[in-house]
């Protein structure tokens, strides 16, 4: 007889498997997966930070209309004004990549970040989601009071103790417990000071920002199957957070260049880089990686050179072109499989761990 795992996040935010699907930014037409996830028990999360307002809002109510089930919506918390410093520098030393690709070189005019957050934010309001999970940071005061005010659970990612205490200090209800694993950007709050974010494995993090805070933890980073559930919980974790596991699942919006490159890879296949955006994550290191790090240059900041590299990625995405796009990937990919339904892998991880933990 199977044991029903049923933890405080579940409890917290309404949901019957303590499984968080990762908010993973930048992938296109996510709500299908974000609703296969929540109404498969666990907490979809629609990586909403790169999205224009109305595009929110299109997405919430598509997930709406597929599942009753809590979802959650990410954002960045900070992201900052550009900084066009040394823009002709880095400019030039990503000509070549403009050249290989067929594409014009970027003029520092065609450089501007819009700042959407405050209308993201709003969005969020207006249509009432329930979970707002966040990147990079906290929200300033007026924003927290305003969400909760709305009866908004806040989810923040840490990858310190220090981070994890600063979030349950200013209110929010759980902590995603971001270990150097995880693909994709480093939740690190101070990159300023920290070029390559905090990594500190998973398995170490965990337990300490358990001990350290009263919420619930949710552990991220390199969980594919039950044994890492199983093994979170016993880290005294709430819950999971999973990215790389969903990219190839039936639901997925990520390109087909992309998940045929996960596919291909192994564990020792990514790599930290900032060469896409100016801040750290873990990707598959690939043609563009090599050859900005070849360079030796520094990026523009975070997000003036995710906005100059902007059109590489999309021709890339175009040309089916895998080497010069973003491969955001954890460390576990030789457990992945290709085309399974998220909400059977949803199951799969839950009666995996069941049996474990009998």
């Amino acid at each position: 007889m199977s044991i029903s795992i049923h933890t405080a996040l579940c409890d917290l935010i309404g949901i019957r498997h303590p499984i968080v699907l990762a908010p993973m930014a930048g992938i296109p037409d996510m709500a299908p997966l974000v609703s296969a996830v929540s109404a498969a028990g666990g907490l979809g999360t629609l990586g909403a930070a790169y999205l224009k307002p109305e595009e929110i809002r299109s997405a919430v109510r598509e997930i709406r209309e597929s599942t009753e089930a809590p979802f959650a919506v990410n954002l960045f918390a900070r992201a900052g004004p550009d900084d066009l410093t040394r823009f002709e520098v880095v400019n030039e030393a990503l000509s070549g990549v403009c050249d290989s690709l067929e594409i014009p070189h970027p003029e520092r005019s065609d450089i501007a970040t819009p700042d959407l957050f405050e209308e993201q934010f709003a969005v969020l309001l207006e249509e009432k989601v329930p979970i707002l999970s966040l990147t990079f940071g906290l929200l300033a005061e007026p924003y927290m009071q305003r969400a909760k005010k709305a009866g908004m659970k806040i989810i923040a990612t840490a990858t310190t103790v220090n981070e994890a205490i600063l979030a349950e200090r200013a209110g929010c209800d759980a902590i995603a417990a971001q270990g150097s694993e995880a693909g994709g950007h480093r939740g690190t709050f101070d990159t300023a000071n920290r070029r390559m974010g905090a990594n500190v494995g998973t398995m170490a993090l965990v337990p300490q920002i358990v001990d350290a805070v009263g919420i619930p933890v949710i552990a991220a980073g390199g969980i594919m199957d039950g044994r890492g559930l199983a093994a979170s919980l016993a880290l005294g974790a709430s819950g999971v957070q999973m990215g790389t596991r969903f990219l190839t699942s039936l639901e997925s919006g990520a390109h087909p260049a992309y998940k045929q490159a996960l596919l291909g890879s192994t564990e020792e296949s990514t790599v930290l880089t900032d060469a896409f955006s100016g801040r750290p994550a873990r990707g598959i290191a690939n043609a563009f990686i090599r050859r900005w790090t070849d360079t030796g240059l520094d990026p523009l900041p975070f997000p003036t050179q995710n906005t100059l590299t902007r059109e590489i990625r999309n021709a890339a995405a175009r040309q089916n072109d895998a080497e010069h796009m973003a491969l955001w990937a954890g460390q576990g990919t030789r457990m992945l499989t290709d085309g399974h339904p998220a909400g059977a892998i949803v199951r799969r991880v839950v009666e995996e761990a069941e049996r474990i933990l009998l």
